[in-house]
C-alpha cells in the first residue's frame, strides 16, 4: 500500500455539498466523514442522491459548491492518484465481453501501482471464476464477484460499492459481505457501502449516513441510532385516544410517526440521548423492538413530515 502523508484525517470529507442538473436539484447541503479503516454504510432512498455522491467520489462529475476531499486532497487536484487508492464496485459491471479474468488482470495491473497478482489469483479461486473463460457469459453474481476481485487486488485504501449485491443469490451476497468484512478487519480497508438492502449494512456497517433530498439526515453509528429511536404500542381496543407513553414524550427530540392501525397504535420517538429503561410508561403502553429497516423508514418519514 503506498504512503499516506494525510496522516489521520478522514477518508472521506462532504462538507455542504451541492450539485445541480438543470433544474433539479439532487445534492443540497449533503455533509459526512467517514473515518480511516471503518465499513461505513450509505442508505437512501432512490433518487435521495447515493448515486451523485458515489460519481463525486469517483471524480466522474463535481460538485457547484462544497467540499469533496478524499485522504484529505481535493479529489479535483489529485484525481488520477486518488483513483489508484480507490477500489469501486458497481451494481451493474461492464467488462469487456470477450475478455476472461486471467486476460482482464493482465490489462488492469497496468493502472494500478500496487497491483497484486497473487491476491488476485487467491480471490478467483475463493469464488470459483474461471480463469479462462469470457465474461460475457458470466451471471450478474459472477460479475459482481470479479468486480470486487479486480477491486482488492489493487490494494486500495478506500474500496466504493455502489448496490454490489442487488440481484444475487442468499450465497452469493455471504461470499460478498464476509469478504468485505474480511478486507476491513484484516487490511484495514475503509469501505463505503452504498445500499437499499438494509440487512446487508447491518450484518458489516459500524457507522451509516442516511441522505433524503440530498441532505444528510443521519451521520453517526448504527448503535447510537437504534438506541435513540424507540417505538411504543399500545392495543386499539384501549380506551386512550389522547394517551401517549407518559414521560417518554417529554424527552422526545422528534415523533418520527404516529399509526393508527385495526390492532395497535404505534408511536415511534426519536431522542437526542438514550432513553433510560426504567422510564415508567402511561397505563396499556409497551416499548415494541424495531429493525434497522423500521427505524431507516422512520427516520426518512420524519424528514418528510418535518417538510409538510
Amino acid at each position: 500500500m503506498q504512503s499516506d502523508a494525510s496522516g489521520g484525517l478522514p477518508a472521506i470529507t462532504l462538507k455542504n455539498v451541492h450539485k445541480r442538473y438543470g433544474p433539479l436539484q439532487v445534492l443540497d447541503g449533503l455533509s459526512l466523514n467517514v473515518e480511516r479503516g471503518e465499513v461505513y454504510g450509505f442508505l437512501g432512498r432512490n433518487g435521495a442522491g447515493k448515486s451523485t455522491t458515489i460519481r463525486l467520489l469517483m471524480g466522474i462529475t463535481q460538485a457547484d459548491e462544497g467540499v469533496v476531499s478524499l485522504f484529505g486532497e481535493n479529489i479535483g487536484d489529485a484525481l488520477i492518484p486518488i483513483r489508484q487508492r480507490i477500489g469501486y464496485v458497481a451494481q451493474e459491471q461492464h467488462f469487456y465481453p470477450w475478455m476472461s479474468p486471467k486476460a482482464l488482470g493482465n490489462f488492469l495491473k497496468g493502472f494500478y501501482p500496487n497491483w497484486d497478482k497473487q491476491r488476485y489469483a487467491q480471490l478467483l479461486e475463493r469464488f470459483e471464476l474461471p480463469l479462462k473463460r469470457k465474461s460475457a457469459v458470466f451471471s450478474g453474481g459472477m460479475k459482481a464477484k470479479l468486480a470486487l476481485s479486480v477491486a482488492l487486488a489493487s490494494k486500495p485504501q478506500l474500496l466504493i460499492l455502489d448496490e454490489p449485491t442487488a440481484g444475487m443469490d442468499p450465497v452469493a451476497r455471504r461470499e460478498f459481505l464476509d469478504l468485505v468484512r474480511e478486507e476491513s478487519t484484516h487490511a484495514g480497508t475503509t469501505t463505503f457501502f452504498s445500499t437499499h438492502l438494509i440487512d446487508d449494512i447491518e450484518s458489516i456497517a459500524s457507522r451509516i449516513g442516511i441522505v433524503e433530498n440530498g441532505k444528510t439526515i443521519y451521520d453517526g453509528s448504527l448503535q447510537a441510532l437504534s438506541r435513540g429511536v424507540v417505538a411504543y404500542r399500545i392495543d386499539a381496543e384501549n380506551d386512550y385516544p389522547d394517551a401517549l407513553p407518559g414521560e417518554f414524550v417529554k424527552h422526545a427530540a422528534q415523533v418520527l410517526q404516529h399509526m393508527q392501525g385495526p390492532q395497535h397504535r404505534t408511536l415511534i420517538l426519536r431522542f437526542a440521548d438514550e432513553v433510560p429503561a426504567d422510564m415508567p410508561l402511561n397505563l396499556g403502553w409497551r416499548r415494541h423492538s424495531l429493525s434497522l429497516e423500521d427505524i431507516f423508514i422512520a427516520v426518512v418519514a420524519g424528514q418528510t413530515q418535518g417538510r409538510n
